[in-house]
């Protein structure tokens, strides 16, 4: 499988490693492609992460028990293109109540507000932050308030369209909580 992911893939080579993999009965494959995420070469693990990024949502449910590792690795990770995958991966992922990460809710909020990144990784950690914030009003006037910090720089149109798809969450989430009261 590794030699599959040396050098540039194409997206026929990404649909024939998710067909390698699907299905429980190919759950040690997936692990494979996983432990091959971790390769030296960033080549390969970035091109085993977007692999990964392209499974079905029944195969996609696999990698719910790496989720702790995946926000580990995610708030290290220095290569811009495999950090986004990971966020992507993420994004696919459920954010329980009882689970939530607060250091991983610190990097969101921290990569929203840092102009020097790239703005899918801004979009994917305004996401992610709400997903995480959404039990909690209070989160999410926190988030409310890093979103508005926003209008002080020019956005790119992925970057405002992920504001404005949360910022109207967020709308209706206090709304209702409010409206409950």
């Amino acid at each position: 499988m590794k030699k599959k992911l040396q050098g540039k893939i194409r997206l026929n080579d990404i649909h024939e490693l998710c067909r390698m993999t699907q299905g429980k009965d190919n759950n040690h494959r997936k692990e494979e492609l996983y432990q091959i995420t971790f390769d030296e070469d960033d080549r390969v693990a970035f091109n085993a992460l977007h692999a990964m990024s392209h499974f079905d949502l029944a195969n996609n449910e696999w990698l719910y028990c790496k989720h702790d590792n995946l926000i580990d690795r995610v708030m290290k990770e220095k290569h811009v293109g495999k950090c986004r995958l990971m966020l992507n991966l993420l994004l696919r992922q459920p954010f329980e109540k009882d689970l939530l990460r607060p250091d991983f809710i610190d990097f969101c909020i921290a990569k929203i507000s840092a102009c020097a990144q790239p703005c899918a990784i801004r979009a994917y950690c305004i996401k992610l932050a709400y997903e995480q914030m959404k039990y909690y009003p209070e989160l999410l006037e926190e988030l409310k308030m890093a979103l508005d910090m926003l209008n002080q720089e020019a956005l790119s149109p992925g970057l405002l369209s992920a504001k404005r798809q949360i910022m109207e969450k967020i709308r209706r989430e206090l709304g209702d909580r409010t409206l409950n009261k």
